[in-house]
């Protein structure tokens, strides 16, 4: 989540050998989220008690060191960027609650794919609430993610769900977790590029503010929290430390030496792997129709992130330039 470097800045940069590995670990760690979460589900905990659990827990797991290093910097915030990162925690706990919600009802594939058409909203959030110019290329690719969509919607049921499930329904909260990110990522992008915060202390923040926000809605619904098998207990505790804690850190760490272009086409290897992962496991085959609207919509996010890394680039050239 932190500003990554420009190409030219990365060529300055002596990148370390083990930088790549880490980003292949984060992405792998990432990969199994989905999978993770049916794990649970199959032990019959809910779908908004892993959220919150998930949240919970990897604020606890950052809670000793933000407070031996990083609570003096936490003090120092003015009230705009304190209120800032608790809008960012509650789209976050948006995010993951409808996600995970939509793994309920549709494919691993048909999920991940609409939840990591994020940079697509992004683009969208900066045109419509910053005013920012829409670059052709991300219209083009969201012209073509919205064909994609389509066809996946208009796919009916398929592969191995549960009976009674919805596949609508499943897209649209997975859609639905997507534009939350985005916002997400939107509202937290003046904390990050001032640098105010270093990434621990500022993850701690939007954690703990969407984990307690999930809290209070468990409470509020009575969805309870003991009696389930120490199996799903184990799952829940296993969603915390790869996807949440490693995947992230990996992705983080891998910024400040490669290109945001790199880690970011890399990320949307993810619905490829939780795919393959997910048929392993699960013997989950989505319908060929579906296989082929989750690619032609991961070319519209791929084609949308170029976009916006080139305004970016540009932008940062312009700036050198004055």
């Amino acid at each position: 989540m932190s500003q990554a470097p420009t190409i030219q800045e990365t060529k300055s940069k002596t990148i370390p050998m083990n930088v790549y590995g880490i980003l292949v670990i984060g992405m792998i760690s990432i990969s199994i989220s989905s999978i993770l979460v049916r794990l649970a589900q199959g032990e019959g905990l809910p779908s908004l008690l892993i959220a919150m659990s998930r949240l919970v827990l990897a604020t606890i797991s950052l809670t000793p060191v933000v407070f031996v290093r990083y609570w003096d910097d936490i003090r120092k915030l003015d009230w705009r960027d304190l209120g800032l990162s608790i809008v960012a925690g509650v789209f976050l706990a948006i995010h993951f609650v409808s996600w995970i919600y939509s793994l309920e009802y549709t494919t691993v594939l048909v999920s991940v794919v609409f939840v990591t058409s994020s940079p697509l909203w992004v683009a969208l959030l900066e045109w419509f609430v910053l005013r920012q110019k829409l670059p052709r290329l991300v219209l083009v690719g969201l012209i073509i993610a919205i064909c994609g969509g389509l066809l996946i919607g208009f796919s009916g049921g398929g592969g191995a769900v549960v009976e009674g499930s919805n596949h609508l329904l499943g897209s649209g909260l997975a859609l639905l977790g997507a534009i939350a990110i985005a916002v997400y990522l939107t509202v937290g992008r003046d904390i990050q590029q001032s640098q105010k915060l270093h990434i621990l202390p500022y993850l701690w923040l939007v954690y703990g503010s969407a984990g307690i926000l999930t809290l209070i809605i468990v409470g509020m619904t009575g969805t309870p929290i003991l009696g389930y098998s120490s199996q799903g207990y184990l799952w829940l505790v296993a969603m915390t430390i790869f996807p949440q804690l490693i995947g992230h850190s990996s992705l983080n760490f891998a910024t400040r030496y490669l290109p945001a272009t790199i880690v970011s086409m890399m990320t949307q290897l993810e619905p490829l792997g939780s795919a393959i992962l997910a048929y392993i496991i699960f013997s989950e085959l989505p319908r060929p129709i579906q296989i082929l609207g989750s690619g032609i919509i991961l070319v519209g996010v791929m084609l949308a992130n170029l976009g916006q890394r080139r305004k970016a680039k540009r932008k940062s050239q312009s700036n050198e330039t004055s």
